[in-house]
């Protein structure tokens, strides 16, 4: 089987491509995709706590306290102790976060229009069950490997 042939490619390759795309808007912006995606999912009235950032992007928390500490230094961000739970913290967006998060969004947006342009409804609507049933299989197949791992530990 050539790669091509592989669905992996694809959506490895489309991926890549729309990352440089997205990146390279960022960057003329003076941020970078990541970035932008954290600014996304940090609520713009309420703050997002900080434990809920990482899961809602598939994260690791290592990664996104590198990533936080990076946005407070560009004043992105910043950072207040939740009302209600005293051990939690909240991240807020500065006026410069909002800024990013409105270009982030439209971009965004511009991406998702292009696309719609060229590809019909119906086309989309399969393309999106196609993804379903990818995930799918990627749930089984992690599954499956969290079972072999429970078992060989509960064997040992």
């Amino acid at each position: 089987m050539k790669r091509e042939e592989t669905v992996d490619y694809h959506i490895k390759s489309a991926w890549h491509a729309i990352s440089r795309m997205y990146n390279q808007k960022a960057a003329g912006e003076g941020f970078t995709t990541a970035i932008g995606f954290v600014l996304i999912n940090i609520n713009s009235k309420e703050g997002t706590p900080a434990t809920k950032i990482a899961p809602m992007m598939g994260l690791e928390t290592r990664s996104l306290t590198r990533m936080l500490k990076n946005m407070e230094e560009k004043g992105l961000i910043y950072k207040k102790p939740d009302l209600v739970d005293k051990r939690s913290v909240r991240i807020f967006l500065t006026e410069e976060g909002k800024r990013k998060k409105e270009i982030s969004i439209a971009t965004i947006r511009e991406f998702n229009e292009q696309i719609r342009e060229v590809v019909s409804e119906a086309d989309l609507k399969n393309f999106f069950q196609i993804f379903e049933k990818i995930q799918l299989v990627i749930d089984q197949v992690q599954s499956e490997g969290s079972d072999e791992i429970n078992k060989i530990i509960f064997e040992l």
